[in-house]
């Protein structure tokens, strides 16, 4: 066997035994889920599997009322983020207008302001305006993260200048060819971040913990912890509430993990 054959074989068996590490809690997880409360896995005899934890997590706790509005904020907050970021990306890299490179280095120097450091100024804008306890504060301070537009310059720096001027000696102002033609091309790039903004607004929890009080707003990520604080000598039905939760996440990843992988490809590489 030559080296290369050992080589693509031993990338490959290591590529599986991560997958199977990285499988192993959510196996748990779902596996915990239908058991009974109180049955060792480890302990012999016979394992009994049971719908009953499902039924009485939903009995105890709205959560899909939690997992609706977590739905929501995400949603919107993604629609949102992929507008203004496509439409803030596309004016830094085609107009060219006075301070435009200095505006742009404002922008990424948001990156590196920690979130924990805008925690108390959002929080002080959102009372201002009367916006907290509800879903528009959860959406609001997620909108214009830099993140976005940086992928989305490098994406759009990289696309050819002829469609552009040709859609210009047509007629087409800026919005038209941002529209017809930037989005249509950006499709991967776009698809990688909506996603990652999908995942992290729902995932997001110090903001919410913050700005939400009122039980019928909350997220999912804020009302697992007081659902399971209630039963923290019990394992199966936190457990189940915890599958309940990870299972929108899990649909968007199966579904959508190529455009990821395209997305990050094509982004991946471009320079500034």
């Amino acid at each position: 066997m030559t080296m290369d054959r050992l080589y693509y074989v031993f990338i490959r068996v290591l590529a599986l035994l991560l997958a199977v590490l990285f499988l192993v809690p959510i196996v748990w997880m779902l596996l915990l889920s239908f058991t009974p409360e109180g049955q060792n896995f480890f302990g012999g005899g016979t394992l009994h599997f049971t719908w009953d934890n499902y039924k009485k997590v939903l009995s105890l706790a709205p959560i899909f009322g939690w997992m609706g509005n977590s739905i929501i904020v995400s949603t919107v907050t993604t629609v949102l983020v992929l507008l203004f970021s496509s439409m803030a990306a596309y004016a830094f890299s085609r107009i060219r207008f006075p301070g435009s490179k200095l505006l742009f280095l404002l922008f990424l120097s948001g990156m590196m302001i920690p979130a924990e450091a805008t925690l108390i100024p959002l929080y002080l804008l959102m009372r201002d305006f009367g916006l907290l306890g509800t879903r528009t504060s959860l959406v609001l301070p997620a909108v214009a993260g830099p993140m976005g537009i940086f992928i989305l310059k490098q994406f759009f720096d990289g696309l050819p200048k002829d469609l552009e001027e040709a859609a210009r000696m047509d007629g087409a102002g800026f919005f038209k060819i941002w529209y017809s033609i930037f989005l249509p091309l950006s499709r991967p790039a776009l698809a990688a971040l909506g996603i990652f903004t999908f995942i992290g607004a729902w995932n997001d929890f110090v903001w919410p913990l913050i700005s939400i009080s009122d039980k019928a707003y909350m997220t999912i990520t804020l009302g697992l912890p007081m659902f399971q604080s209630s039963y923290v000598q019990q394992y199966a039905l936190p457990m189940t509430a915890n599958a309940l939760a990870a299972i929108p996440v899990l649909v968007v990843f199966l579904i959508f993990q190529k455009q990821i992988i395209k997305g990050i490809a094509f982004t991946g590489g471009k320079e500034m």
